[in-house]
């Protein structure tokens, strides 16, 4: 079995609490294997990059996934604990949840259902695909040897159909309940910390808005042109009578105020937008109430933007506190860009959409694994020195001004990898070093397969 490098010892220890002892043997295999196994993520391919081929109890490794008792939920606060200490020790914490759907296939696999492929479909053409849904909550967190953000996986839930919960008879939980529950168990897990949560449309909701805002977590998301917004309701003088005010004047709607001529635009840059670079927008924002029927009432900071060359739409945003930067809003939104960047490159450089199980407790616990290797190997790739992480592979017809996931997860591969090349025979005659450097080649086909 390959050793692990000393330097990365003190992020893999931390995970040890999780699993009895044997148990941690046998996960310790399956981590290192699913770091340098090209392709196919199953248990007998890391068992193969692992020199156990010939392993007659490889039953054992297939257990840790659908058999060993071991709180994944456990695993995402000590790793959380980790990115926070590693890339965020202090200011606001900007995460990021979302859900995507895992292409599987197989009778066995009762938690699939029929989704919308967000990938495949657009505004005009709808294209469903068969498969698992995921809910991701993410750190977006600035990487200094990357010059950006990226979107590290934290905790990873399956959110199962509607049908497969009816015929279990299980209470079904939407994409909301599980948002929630996500943002508040972070929450719980960090309770001094300034917590702000971007969303896409789908989390627009009022009743998610006002939990996130009684619990103390800052959500931003899109708002629709159309949506009701009010004043604050007026201050309540004494020995009035009657029910309280939730409100006061209907304001315009922010397509009212988008065509309006006497909407003051302010001119920012945005850097970072949506991978493009910075871009210069137009933004006019202001505080308001969202309130509708029967529902809790929101106070927010809406931000309308527009494009001065007409590339976009024109979009609207809000921020359940009001006293935030406009400025600022929009830039912590569009970071939530790189959520996408993570599960693709999760799905070409992991494995995820690759692996095989059909029990329903390994199906529960492959894939948040496989993603949260996504930030294990990030952290690995902090611990190794300055010029190596920070090494891009650079071709004549290709060049990359800055180094990549796939460059970081080489850069962890190679690290392994050139351990290997030093151990040496206990006997004496044998004690010749291999060179630290890997020929070309062989680093590639090593270290940059997918």
């Amino acid at each position: 079995m390959p050793r692990l490098p000393s330097r990365f010892a003190g992020i893999i220890i931390a995970f040890a609490s999780l699993f009895v002892h044997r148990s941690w043997k046998h996960a310790q295999v399956l981590l290192m294997g699913a770091l340098l196994t090209p392709g196919q993520r199953t248990v007998t391919s890391l068992l193969r990059i692992a020199g156990l081929s010939r392993e007659r109890h490889f039953v054992n490794y297939h257990r840790i996934l659908n058999r060993a008792a071991w709180s994944p939920r456990t695993g995402a606060h000590i790793l959380l604990r980790l990115l926070v200490e590693a890339f965020v020790p202090d200011g606001p914490l900007v995460m990021a949840v979302d859900d995507t759907i895992e292409r599987r296939r197989g009778r066995r696999i009762g938690a699939k259902g029929i989704y919308r492929d967000p990938v495949r479909s657009s505004d005009a053409h709808f294209v469903k695909t068969s498969g698992l849904r995921w809910m991701s909550l993410m750190l977006l967190a600035p990487i200094p040897w990357a010059g950006r953000i990226w979107a590290l996986p934290v905790l990873t839930a399956l959110a199962p159909s509607e049908r497969f919960c009816r015929e279990r008879a299980r209470r079904h939980k939407t994409l909301l309940d599980w948002g929630r529950q996500m943002a508040l168990q972070v929450r719980r897990w960090l309770p001094g910390r300034d917590l702000i949560l971007v969303t896409d449309s789908g989390f627009s909701a009022l009743l998610f808005l006002d939990a996130m805002r009684r619990a103390g977590i800052t959500t931003i998301t899109r708002l629709r042109l159309d949506a009701a917004l009010y004043e604050p309701a007026p201050i309540r003088l004494p020995g009035t009578v009657g029910r309280p005010r939730r409100k006061g004047a209907r304001l315009p709607t922010l397509a009212q105020v988008l065509a309006a001529t006497s909407t003051h635009w302010q001119s920012v840059q945005v850097p970072g937008w949506y991978g493009a670079g910075e871009r210069t927008i137009e933004i006019a924002s202001a505080t308001a109430v969202w309130q509708h029927g029967g529902l809790p009432v929101v106070p927010i900071r809406w931000v309308l933007i527009r494009d001065p060359l007409n590339r976009f739409a024109p979009q609207a945003l809000l921020c359940t506190d009001p006293a935030r930067d406009p400025a600022q809003i929009v830039s912590w939104f569009v970071q939530r860009w790189q959520v996408e960047v993570t599960f693709q490159e999760a799905r070409t450089h992991l494995g995820l959409e690759t692996q095989r199980q059909w029990s329903d407790k390994a199906i529960a616990r492959t894939t948040p694994c496989l993603l949260a290797l996504f930030s294990i190997v990030t952290l690995l790739a902090s611990r190794l020195p300055a010029c190596d992480r920070r090494q891009v592979a650079q071709t004549a017809w290709y060049r990359k001004p800055q180094p990549t996931f796939s460059d970081a997860l080489a850069a962890v591969r190679q690290a392994i990898w050139r351990q290997q090349a030093f151990v040496t025979s206990r006997r004496r005659s044998d004690g010749a070093k291999v060179r630290a450097a890997l020929p070309d080649a062989w680093a590639y086909a090593l270290c940059y397969a997918a």
